[in-house]
């Protein structure tokens, strides 16, 4: 640890006791081959986030879903180097979920600066030990394999031409889908099969598209500069369009205003898969499988918090802090309340920062209550202070229509009480004229004056105006 660390750590001591974890199973490197070690060495190298977790795996997931990562990241990183040829990349990727099976297959033609290369290098201890898992589970990875080579080809067919950008949120989807929605789809098969999740998530793929397109959004999001930078543009047209001229105005400082309102747009675009995240892990049986999809969810939804209206996204990458990322995964390593205290505690942190000036204000505070809500209806509060917020959250949030009519009857209002005021005004300004031009024709105010002191408030009659007139007579006159 580094003195920054242990600096961040003396200022910050409650996030320092939260670094503790117990895992649910416990690999033994003792037992494995050498093939098997190397393989659980290159997880280390290649994946910082996952590899934990899926060590901490089911003895009976442990390796199929240690090869699916592998697998998945050796297609990933032909795909990704530009010093490859389209030429011989296509084959490659299209070719890929066959390569599984073919014995000492290696592949050295990766660019020198590729740091995965050497996954590829020595892939044949990857093949080595997929031949060794159950069938069913070869053909469940094989199948996503060779989706996600089609998708990947196609993609870099279409990069090749028409440049790394997409255009519409359709587009966009499908991208997320073939990144990271077909992985969702092979670990559910997987987790299902192995008897440790309910086959019933099977009838509702939705769920599990959710999961991936929620986790690869947010990275999107959030790796905006760094894309831009690589000359990759992944926020579709579609949105950004509506709020600047040239994809590169976001990063103008000037345009910052404009850039916040786009990437909340963002945001909302990824929010709306939360609530399913959330489902579908309910249908989690197993600790450990429920640790893996959890943890992965849950610092997504925090560092949408993060970049939510967050200026220093267009700056550079931004991360939520070790602690921050050591103690969410504490929270969502227990139970599914934990997780969904963990979703709205973020989520109400999301509406917090809503302002009005944001043209998606209310779309962000609708799908905020609706993580609220979908909370709610799983585990029903009983603590009269989360009601309480619970019901102000939802008082927040009013349909677009009835929000509409709120304010076309406030505007009327106020125009009822200018028009109003200004007739008043003008009443006011006529009378006073009228008694000017009263006076100054000889009207005696004094004598009605006098005549309301005595009370005479009815009108006298008509002898009785001489006697008046003679009481006040003036002999000059």
């Amino acid at each position: 640890m580094g003195i920054g660390s242990v600096l961040y750590y003396i200022i910050h001591i409650q996030e320092l006791r939260k670094t503790w974890h117990d895992p649910p199973h416990h690999r033994d490197p003792e037992k494995e081959p050498v093939s098997l070690k190397i393989c659980f060495d290159f997880l280390d190298l290649t994946s910082r986030s996952f590899s934990a977790v899926i060590q901490e795996l089911h003895s009976e997931l442990l390796v199929p879903v240690t090869l699916f990562y592998l697998i998945l990241r050796g297609m990933d990183t032909i795909e990704d180097d530009m010093t490859i040829s389209l030429e011989e990349k296509d084959p490659l990727l299209r070719g890929f979920y066959k390569i599984t099976e073919q014995d000492g297959w290696n592949y050295n033609g990766n660019g020198p600066n590729e740091k995965d290369r050497d996954l590829l290098v020595k892939f044949h201890y990857v093949v080595e030990e997929f031949k060794k898992i159950k069938p069913v589970y070869r053909g469940f990875i094989n199948d996503i394999t060779q989706k996600m080579g089609n998708g990947m080809a196609d993609y870099c067919h279409k990069a090749k031409h028409h440049g790394i950008s997409v255009e519409t949120v359709k587009d966009y989807d499908l991208y997320c889908h073939y990144v990271a929605g077909l992985v969702g789809a092979g670990l559910t098969l997987l987790f299902v099969e192995s008897g440790l999740a309910n086959p019933a998530l099977l009838d509702r793929p939705h769920l599990q598209e959710s999961c991936g397109l929620f986790l690869q959004k947010t990275n999107i999001i959030r790796d905006v500069k760094e894309d831009f930078d690589d000359k990759r543009r992944f926020w579709p047209k579609e949105i950004w369009s509506k709020h600047v001229s040239k994809f590169e105005d976001l990063f103008d400082p000037k345009n910052r205003e404009a850039a916040l309102n786009c990437s909340s747009d963002m945001v909302l675009n990824s929010l709306g898969h939360a609530d399913e995240c959330l489902f579908y892990l309910a249908g989690l049986k197993e600790q450990s499988v429920f640790n893996f999809a959890a943890i992965p969810q849950t610092m997504a939804i925090a560092t949408l918090e993060l970049v939510f209206r967050n200026p220093k996204i267009f700056e550079r990458n931004v991360k939520i802090t070790k602690g921050q990322a050591c103690q969410i995964m504490v929270d969502s390593t227990q139970n599914l309340r934990k997780v969904c205290d963990v979703f709205r505690k973020y989520a109400r942190a999301i509406h917090k920062k809503n302002t009005p000036r944001d043209p998606n204000f209310l779309k962000i505070s609708i799908a905020c209550g609706k993580i609220e809500q979908f909370i709610e209806s799983m585990f029903p509060s009983q603590d009269p202070k989360a009601i309480a917020a619970m019901q102000a959250a939802q008082a927040s949030v009013v349909p677009p229509e009835e929000a509409e009519q709120r304010a076309m009857a406030e505007e009327a209002k106020w125009d009822t009480i200018y028009l109003l005021a200004l007739v008043m005004g003008f009443l006011f300004v006529l009378s006073t004229i009228m008694i000017g031009i009263a006076w100054l024709f000889g009207a005696r105010f004094d004598i009605a004056l006098n005549e309301l002191k005595k009370g005479k408030l009815s009108r006298p009659p008509p002898d009785a105006a001489q006697a008046i007139a003679g009481k006040y007579d003036r002999g000059e006159l």
